[in-house]
């Protein structure tokens, strides 16, 4: 109906402008004058169409982002369960959550997402990659992380530095399996450090998050950087290409390297408990 109306007014309006042009053409004789009001009416009849056509269009556009903007809130206030409508608003929070990750440049990613970014960022390094790891004894036997290592010894062999820094309790150096872990990364060629935790930093943020409780994280050429979240959550860890959110990585990474210590052993031995592996500044 609204377009049969937009087409009988420029039909109206062109009648109009003709009828005119012929009364001052056939009834006052006055030819140039008709000339000029038909051609003027034509003129007037074609920009009113056009200056329609472009109000509908950003009318429609202006409905269509309305609609979007509002259809959760729409979607929420159809929701009358009272059980269904805190459900609802648990999957909400979340959801902004989420939002709030990737509106300050991050990309969250669970576990399995999480280890094969890392894999893929450790086959694209080609200069350096830092890494700030909490000691886990379970580098040779859990799949992703079979994996993940697996990327690090290929990175190795086309030349690419690594330096990692385990973070552990002090009392925990001596446990056959965390200097088992340490030896087999020293051998292979990364270069291995350790820091205590009772010795970083005791608040530094990064992008708005305490990350005291997490200390690992991973910078691959300065361009990516990875890091698992400290807390249980829906998600594992988040990734980001951010340049200034990089270069707070960096910064961490430096302030962490400054207070670790570097592995002076003998690589073809792993010491007992009773004498950890030397340490040095």
């Amino acid at each position: 109906m609204q377009s049969k109306v937009q087409s009988m007014a420029i039909f109206i309006e062109f009648i109009a402008g003709s009828g005119l042009a012929i009364f001052f053409h056939f009834v006052l004789h006055h030819p140039e004058a008709a000339y000029l009001i038909f051609g003027v009416g034509i003129l007037l009849s074609l920009a009113t169409y056009l200056l329609r056509e472009d109000i509908e269009l950003t009318r429609a556009a202006l409905m269509e982002q309305y609609d979007h903007a509002h259809d959760l809130t729409f979607t929420m206030a159809q929701i009358t369960d009272p059980e269904c409508r805190d459900k609802a608003q648990e999957i909400l929070a979340s959801t902004q959550r989420t939002f709030a990750l990737l509106r300050q440049g991050y990309v969250p990613l669970d576990e399995t997402e999480f280890y094969m970014k890392g894999t893929k960022y450790f086959g694209e390094a080609r200069q350096r990659v830092r890494a700030v790891d909490p000691l886990t004894v379970h580098w040779d036997s859990r799949g992703a992380l079979v994996n993940y290592y697996q990327a690090n010894l290929r990175a190795l062999e086309r030349g690419v530095t690594i330096t990692r820094i385990f973070v552990i309790p002090r009392e925990e150096l001596g446990a056959p399996e965390v200097q088992k872990v340490l030896m087999q990364q020293k051998r292979d060629g990364v270069e291995v450090r350790v820091a205590f935790r009772e010795e970083l930093p005791t608040a530094t943020a990064i992008g708005g998050r305490d990350t005291t409780g997490a200390f690992d994280f991973a910078i691959y050429d300065e361009k990516v950087a990875t890091e698992v979240f400290g807390q249980p959550g829906k998600y594992f860890g988040r990734k980001t290409r951010d340049p200034a959110l990089v270069e707070s990585y960096l910064h961490l990474f430096s302030l962490i390297e400054h207070g670790s210590h570097a592995l002076s052993a003998d690589e073809e031995t792993v010491p007992t408990p009773s004498v950890p592996l030397p340490l040095e500044t």
